[in-house]
């Protein structure tokens, strides 16, 4: 990810956590003055009915019944009471232990001594690795068994000559319709009947729930009248294959966005290559409009071009004077040959000229020209070879 875009996606984010911080504070905030409110008149009332008890007293009293809470005592139960319930039967140890592993953490009951929070550090590192093994593998297979069963009725629509594109877009949301009737609406009308809870807030702890927030203020079988010990586990269970379809549903988010991606590239790829053949198509007819442009001149240096022929006298037939004789031509200068390092190549091109122009080639003088090299003499190759009569033997 480029560093643009990184700087980009976390001042969105920022933003968006900035706005989600004041739309709470403006809801919140007079509900929380309100009960503030409301426990100091319950306070003053009760040092009032009773003007033993002292303000300090009032105050340990509040503090202690705070931490009970918090340790998981309940308030309805006291010492006098036949009541089993606890906080830690083998059930609610056993959704506690899941609340770990899943990183959920409602919070509703925590740990108390030093020995279980030591122990909690080590449960946690090995344990949450290995939910993530099995919500990867659980993922899979729910994934693909919901896909096999969609595609029975994409076969379906394709028989009905749907069109393709059409029954993708149905399928996706088949998939999505199907996971949320599953595992959010059925759990909904479930802890509604179970913990008597409105509907918000039994929808309301199954998206905490399932997205791992884990606030605590809603959690199933929390309330001492549930006392079944297999209550918990089962909701353990359905939060398993609730964060698994939450997974392959991202998974499958993902996959649609790298294709999407992918034939971004390929489609900007393909604009580029027509771009580029749409400006070199123009830039050729304007050029074969205007004409080349000229090279810039390199500096050389200039060649010594050869004598031209000499002009033939024309001969007039209304004037009977003699005609004149051919002068010879004046042999060419050597100051193309002065120069060892200019194109040798010249001269070659000058002979060729004058010979097609009926030129004579000048001759080179007597002094320079080379003698004929000797002849090899060539060996018989055959035992009935004659011999060479010019070959010496």
């Amino acid at each position: 990810m480029r560093s643009t875009t990184l700087l980009a996606l976390l001042a969105l984010v920022l933003l968006y956590l900035v706005s989600g911080a004041l739309v709470f504070r403006a809801l919140e905030q007079p509900h929380e003055q309100q009960a503030q409110r409301e426990l100091g008149e319950v306070r003053e009332k009760f040092l009032r009915a009773h003007p033993c008890v002292s303000d300090q007293e009032l105050g340990l009293l509040i503090k202690e019944v705070a931490d009970a809470l918090g340790g998981g005592a309940d308030p309805e139960t006291n010492s006098t009471s036949n009541s089993s319930h606890s906080a830690w039967d083998l059930g609610s140890a056993f959704f506690f232990s899941g609340t770990i592993i899943t990183t959920i953490g409602y919070g509703n009951v925590a740990l108390r001594t030093d020995a279980g929070r030591l122990f909690c550090i080590f449960y946690a590192l090995v344990g949450i690795p290995l939910f993530g093994i099995l919500l990867a593998g659980v993922g899979d297979r729910l994934g693909s068994s919901l896909r096999r069963g969609i595609g029975h009725i994409e076969a379906i629509f394709l028989k009905w000559h749907v069109p393709p594109e059409l029954v993708r877009v149905l399928s996706a949301m088949l998939f999505l319709l199907i996971g949320c009737l599953l595992f959010v609406l059925t759990p909904t009308f479930v802890f509604c009947y179970m913990e008597d809870w409105s509907k918000l807030e039994a929808i309301y702890f199954v998206i905490v729930t399932l997205t791992t927030v884990g606030f605590g203020d809603y959690v199933a079988g929390a309330d001492p009248r549930q006392d079944s010990p297999a209550y918990q586990p089962l909701v353990w269970f359905w939060i398993l294959l609730g964060l698994a379809y939450f997974a392959s549903v991202l998974t499958t988010i993902g996959n649609w966005l790298r294709v999407v991606s992918r034939r971004t590239r390929a489609e900007m790829g393909g604009l580029t290559a027509q771009a580029a053949s749409w400006t070199g198509t123009v830039t050729a007819r304007v050029t074969q409009r205007v004409g080349p442009a000229a090279p810039p001149p390199e500096k050389e240096r200039p060649l010594l071009l050869p004598p031209p022929c000499p002009a033939q006298p024309l001969v007039r037939p209304r004037s009977p004077s003699p005609p004149e004789k051919a002068q010879p031509p004046s042999p060419p200068t050597a100051s193309a040959l002065d120069y060892p390092s200019e194109n040798l190549a010249f001269i070659d091109e000058s002979s060729d000229t004058q010979s097609e122009r009926g030129c004579p080639l000048p001759r080179a003088p007597r002094g320079r020209r080379r003698p004929n090299p000797p002849r090899k003499p060539v060996r018989p190759r055959g035992p009935g070879r004659p011999r060479d009569k010019d070959v010496p033997v």
